[in-house]
């Protein structure tokens, strides 16, 4: 859409008033022109409300909770939706530290059975009884339990006083 100015085809009429005298030549050639819209001018009116009271709108305290409820419905349906995938990163990180704490138990009881085992090799079981001055047993000293009593134990404990006990 064409503005007046170019509708009149401004220039023409520019050249039309200046042939007539109606617009003047300027005295000083390095004289700016205005700003658009500089002729207007705006006010700025203080108003004091201080003396106003707000009335309460019984629509707006149901608009607020019912936008409270769909913010906690959306709340819950995001949670029930992310749920699942925060519990199964989760479980991932408690595998990952599992296996880890059983690799360690395993090298771990590697190392003690390694251990144990060359402690009570038969070389060093040795080594200790002659530092110790041990002595094998002499064939009078060894006994041989091949027949257990009736019962299938090896030996009897007698305890004193068990036999007061039970003839209470």
């Amino acid at each position: 859409m064409a503005t007046l100015a170019t509708f009149f085809k401004r220039t023409d009429v520019r050249a039309a008033h200046a042939a007539s005298g109606a617009i003047r030549a300027e005295s000083d050639p390095f004289r700016l022109r205005g700003l658009p819209n500089d002729d207007i001018y705006f006010y700025s009116k203080r108003v004091d409300n201080g003396r106003l009271v707000r009335q309460a709108d019984p629509a707006a305290t149901g608009q607020c909770w019912s936008a409270v409820s769909a913010a906690a419905i959306l709340l819950m349906i995001g949670g029930t939706i992310i749920a699942p995938n925060v519990a199964s990163v989760l479980a991932g990180y408690k595998l990952e530290n599992l296996k880890t704490e059983h690799q360690s138990l395993v090298d771990r009881a590697r190392d003690l059975d390694a251990r144990e085992a060359a402690l009570l090799s038969p070389e060093r079981l040795n080594e200790l009884a002659k530092e110790q001055r041990l002595t094998s047993p002499a064939s009078s000293q060894i006994f041989h339990l091949d027949n257990p009593a009736a019962d299938g134990h090896f030996a009897k404990a007698e305890v004193p006083g068990a036999a007061d006990l039970a003839r209470q």
